[in-house]
């Protein structure tokens, strides 16, 4: 018995802002990264190996914020975070400002299996990468003409924008409403793992960076549960969003979903806490709320019922 669920991003998805063959490539594409999930689970895989597979296919399609398709910051470059976690050990690693990483997740296992630490940050992070001989990928493998187009109406607009959060963006350009891309799992071992990556937000500035690839935040696991995030990433912060779920499981005896539910509804919520999150359970179970118009997601349950849906 093992389940997964995948997420790419959440926020205003307005079903008149998707044409039909543009739908189509988001469902192929989340349809993709779940089967190479859940090909690693099926075949007794651990849930870390499954859930960095996940999230590596994401970032490796130009329709997500993250990898290859990461927004520009300010000075037009891409500075992108990614963590992981593995539920059975609370071993942990992350990087933050990554610019030259073709996939941010792996960086992030590296600095868990092969340093002492578990967050690094650009420069040192590229550098880990490089010595290690991760691919590395030129500036223009992460341009887009979309994301390029969505930072010059920020700049003009003077604002940092949220890829996933409501925003005067023009309505034609679906690409403005998405974000953070993430994964979580249980394995045929019962064990559980958790993985986010994302290229933050349009025109940032001041190498800022976001909940995804901190501790308890935007990435959490342990042997009660697998959480990873998608939303407006200081509140996420502030909220110790992660860990919060795995508290109200242990402390208030709290259901995966009863948990998910009170963090992002009734926490995040009332406070403008836009997004969602996914998560799994030791038993299996998944949860995938979200207080916005829609969130980009895939699953499938330890009944073997897959999902792939948007709003």
């Amino acid at each position: 018995m093992f389940a997964l669920a995948l997420h790419g991003g959440a926020g205003t998805i307005a079903r008149t802002s998707l044409t039909p063959v543009l739908e189509a490539n988001y469902r192929a594409a989340l349809r993709a990264a779940l089967a190479t999930g859940t090909a690693l689970l099926a075949q007794g895989a651990p849930a870390l190996d499954a859930v960095e597979a996940t999230v590596r296919s994401l970032e490796d399609c130009p329709l997500f914020n993250a990898g290859r398709g990461a927004v520009f910051t300010h000075d037009g470059h891409h500075e992108m975070d990614a963590a992981l976690m593995d539920g059975a050990s609370r071993r942990a690693g992350a990087v933050a400002g990554v610019r030259q990483v073709q996939n941010p997740i792996r960086a992030a296992r590296l600095v868990m299996e092969q340093t002492e630490h578990v967050l690094l940050a650009y420069p040192g992070a590229d550098e880990l990468a490089r010595e290690y001989g991760l691919p590395l990928q030129p500036a223009d493998y992460f341009f887009t003409q979309q994301r390029f187009d969505q930072l010059q109406e920020a700049i003009a607009a003077g604002r940092m924008q949220l890829d996933h959060a409501a925003s005067p963006a023009p309505a034609q350009d679906p690409n403005w409403k998405k974000g953070t891309v993430g994964a979580v799992a249980r394995d045929q071992r019962g064990h559980l793992a958790a993985a986010t990556s994302t290229g933050g937000m349009t025109n940032k500035r001041y190498s800022r960076i976001g909940d995804t690839p901190l501790i308890g935040a935007g990435t959490w696991a342990d042997e009660r549960c697998a959480i990873s995030c998608t939303g407006h990433g200081e509140f996420f912060i502030r909220a110790v969003v992660g860990y919060d779920v795995a508290c109200l499981m242990e402390y208030k005896g709290l259901s995966l979903a009863e948990a998910c539910r009170v963090v992002v509804h009734d926490k995040l919520a009332p406070v403008g806490g836009e997004g969602g999150l996914i998560a799994a359970d030791a038993a299996g179970n998944l949860a995938l709320p979200f207080n916005s118009e829609g969130m980009y997601r895939a699953s499938c349950n330890a009944a073997g019922e897959e999902e792939i849906a948007i709003y």
